[in-house]
């Protein structure tokens, strides 16, 4: 299995989960990774290039998966808005930009830990996970765990993962620290505003904000959601 690894620290827990999983899974022989941005492996989840990953949730909406994403309840703290004269697209992002449009909010679009380390630094931000959840009162789920094939491995590996929290060993969390520019603390202290099981309010949340692109235009294909 070819599975899509995002190197940002919102998945850090499931990082860790898979070097677990894998050792103690079948899968262990056959696992192999492609490193990439969200918007490089949406393209090439679509070509079939990978089997499974985390894929933004307005790609994922005809895709499989199995009620595990990535989540932010309230704020998100590395989905921000930035001020500027002009609307600024992050090329890393397709479902922050089309949050930015859909909540009417001006300026320049910052994703991942790169959003992280503006958000540390105390630059001036508008929070796009805060604003949805204001004007909805649901979470807003930024991608979801997709795949094409494997699909009994997946949802055995979904169970697993949302099952308990994962605890990140020191080790890994110090890796984290010298590859982001980041602190420990500040590390731990945001992975709290990030959850990954998709209940009922995700999916109402989930479901209104396919339901608003498609009411501006902006996701003109929308088909039925899958969840398994």
């Amino acid at each position: 299995m070819i599975f899509g690894k995002i190197d940002f620290i919102n998945l850090l827990p499931f990082h860790v989960f898979m070097k677990r999983y894998a050792r103690t899974s079948q899968a262990q022989q056959s696992l192999h990774y492609h490193k990439g941005v969200p918007s490089t492996l949406n393209r090439a989840f679509a070509a079939r290039r990978i089997d499974a990953a985390f894929i933004s949730s307005i790609t994922a909406r005809n895709c499989t998966h199995f009620n595990v994403g990535i989540v932010a309840k309230k704020e998100v703290l590395s989905v921000l808005s930035l001020p500027s004269d002009k609307n600024k697209k992050d090329t890393d992002s397709a479902t922050s930009n089309l949050l930015a449009q859909l909540l009417n909010i001006q300026g320049e679009v910052l994703i991942g830990d790169k959003a992280l380390r503006y958000y540390y630094s105390g630059g001036e931000h508008t929070d796009l996970g805060k604003i949805w959840n204001e004007k909805t009162g649901l979470p807003f789920v930024f991608a979801l765990l997709c795949t094409h094939n494997h699909t009994n491995e997946l949802k055995r590996l979904s169970r697993a993962f949302i099952r308990k929290p994962m605890k990140i060993p020191y080790y890994i969390l110090m890796e984290n620290v010298r590859k982001s520019d980041l602190t420990a603390a500040q590390i731990t202290h945001y992975l709290q505003y990030i959850s990954y099981k998709i209940g009922e309010k995700e999916k109402q949340g989930y479901k209104r904000f396919l339901k608003e692109a498609k009411e501006r235009g902006l996701n003109p294909s929308m088909r039925e959601i899958r969840y398994r």
